[in-house]
């Protein structure tokens, strides 16, 4: 195994996608090459990684729920800003690499554009609830929403709240986060998720090697 020196500063690194593109695939994937070249790095996913924000993760999937919109981007915006400040921050004083399996850039797409609340009024409530964190790096996995269905129909479980929306819900975030990348290019590394797992892997190391 070929050592690569510990990067200089504290990274985080994303990873965006619509239901079914292959994130938590790829952040596993990720973590663990990061870790074998060397460099310190904790996975965390998101809604979740701390206690209050997994509790509004299981609120959130919930298909017994019916959720209004501006109430949904309110609960995401609560359960980032609980990881922000209880995990988030003191995690980029420890590690080199913070990896995100989502972050923001998801509310962006699916309530700002999805739910129709419109972006820049949920980017003001997430710089809110973030004080304004933002990643170094955000690797977005796009995918034909049509693909990304027959990947969930595949895994053979049930879907919760948000995979019940229907396709146009779906397309309509994939257009928005094509947007977002336009936007950011900087920050933005656009992956091809229809690729093999290892093409990806590798696209997602070349598209962060100058971060580390």
């Amino acid at each position: 195994m070929d050592y690569v020196a510990p990067v200089a500063e504290r990274v985080l690194i994303t990873i965006e996608g619509i239901d079914g593109a292959g994130k938590t695939t790829l952040a596993g994937a990720l973590s663990g090459a990061l870790r074998e070249r060397g460099i310190s790095t904790q996975l965390v996913r998101e809604p979740g990684g701390v206690a209050l924000s997994e509790r509004l993760r299981e609120l959130l999937a919930d298909t017994h729920l019916r959720i209004a919109p501006q109430a949904e981007a309110l609960l995401y915006a609560a359960a980032r800003a609980q990881l922000v400040q209880e995990l988030l921050l003191p995690l980029l004083e420890e590690v080199d690499v913070v990896l995100m399996d989502r972050f923001a850039d998801s509310s962006l797409a699916y309530q700002g554009a999805g739910r129709g609340l419109g972006i820049e009024q949920v980017r003001a409530l997430n710089d809110f609830a973030t004080a304004g964190l933002r990643p170094h790096r955000t690797l977005l996995l796009a995918l034909e929403p049509e693909l990304a269905r027959a990947r969930l129909d595949g895994e053979g479980r049930l879907p919760d709240r948000l995979e019940h929306e229907p396709g146009a819900f779906f397309a309509e975030i994939a257009s928005a986060y094509e947007l977002l990348a336009e936007a950011e290019p900087d920050r933005f590394a656009v992956l091809d998720a229809s690729a093999p797992s290892g093409a990806v892997l590798a696209a997602a190391l070349d598209a962060v090697a100058d971060l580390l």
